[in-house]
């Protein structure tokens, strides 16, 4: 199916662009001549370094302005909107993690659902042309039926972070009905990659390898019924979404959503021995994580799997990064930024 190309005259609203998915999607537009306005209020969930060494590959294009600013401040986004006038938003800023949620759930609810609103609100008084929006895989609760499929039943989340999520669909949806905004909700499936977040698995275990730790694994140390994951590269991620951005839902109420996931789910062993022999490769020695089996935390679903069916309807696209690519490119840069894994200069004897 044909799909209208990306515009490079509308100016793009990137929140949470000094994030993982927001810094990549805010190059890739940048690449491409758009005008981005980035904001995000660069909190320290994880590593600040992390997000600083992202916005510095953005500060040099031209057609970039970063904002620090938190989009739960309803006066920020006003201001920025009235300033910017943006024609297409990609609201990418939240507060991520499901066992995080469990235990910090006061910032759920500012940032994903009272800055969600605020988003919303300034779409409606400065009208854009689409409002494209994070929503997450774990709004599928823990169903059974698999692959899962957009018009899957969603209404049994198991964490408050995946229920701000739901919510976040909901108030899009209304919006949409109420004020005619377009606007599309993606359900991203672990997404990773290189300079991705450190709260993810692939990444702590990475972490805890170089500090000489063991890595936890939430599955009872069960093979058999071990936990499957959706794995999605970072670059199929913003591919995705560029294809979406300048094509807008057309329908009575302009409001869909798309699954965004490598439509492969693996255990979760062979993607952590995928792992050991990526970053065997990328420091020329063998890494063997010491590993631990604990019990399934709550809030964890057993598998994750996505029917990509209806965005490669959509836009023509499905992500295919195999995940030995993949993991060998977070490997090699991990292994580059943080130097660690080769021997040191000073070390070399010649």
């Amino acid at each position: 199916m044909s799909y209208k190309p990306l515009d490079s005259k509308r100016v793009y609203l990137v929140t949470g662009a000094a994030g993982f998915i927001g810094y990549y999607l805010s190059k890739k537009l940048l690449d491409q001549g758009c005008r981005v306005i980035g904001i995000d209020n660069v909190n320290d969930y994880y590593d600040v370094n992390l997000k600083h060494a992202r916005l510095e590959k953005l500060y040099p294009y031209e057609g970039f302005t970063f904002i620090k600013g938190d989009i739960a401040d309803k006066l920020v986004i006003t201001k920025l909107f009235e300033e910017y006038r943006p024609n297409i938003v990609v609201n990418l800023a939240a507060q991520a993690g499901v066992r995080y949620s469990i235990e910090n759930p006061d910032v759920y609810i500012q940032s994903n659902i009272i800055g969600f609103y605020n988003i919303l609100e300034a779409c409606r008084h400065y009208p854009v042309d689409h409002l494209v929006y994070a929503s997450s895989s774990s709004v599928y609760g823990a169903n059974k039926k698999v692959p899962f499929e957009e018009t899957d039943f969603v209404d049994t989340p198991v964490s408050l972070y995946a229920s701000t999520k739901k919510s976040n669909e909901l108030m899009a949806f209304t919006y949409s009905h109420l004020y005619k905004i377009p606007a599309t909700g993606l359900r991203f499936f672990t997404v990773y990659g290189p300079m991705g977040r450190p709260d993810m698995a692939y990444f702590g275990f990475t972490d805890s390898y170089f500090n000489d730790k063991p890595i936890k694994i939430f599955n009872n140390g069960d093979f058999e019924n071990d936990l499957y994951r959706d794995f999605t590269y970072i670059d199929d991620i913003v591919t995705g979404i560029e294809r979406l951005l300048s094509n807008a839902p057309v329908e009575a109420v302009p409001h869909k959503v798309y699954n965004i996931g490598n439509n492969n789910p693996e255990k979760l062993m062979f993607f952590i021995e995928t792992l050991e022999k990526c970053l065997s490769k990328a420091t020329a020695e063998e890494v063997v994580f010491h590993k631990v089996f604990e019990p399934i935390k709550p809030g964890d679903v057993p598998a994750t799997y996505a029917s990509t069916d209806a965005l490669q309807k959509a836009v023509d696209f499905k992500p295919e990064t195999p995940i030995e690519e993949g993991l060998q490119r977070f490997a090699d840069w991990y292994v580059e930024y943080y130097k660690v894994g080769k021997p040191k200069a000073q070390e070399v004897q010649i």
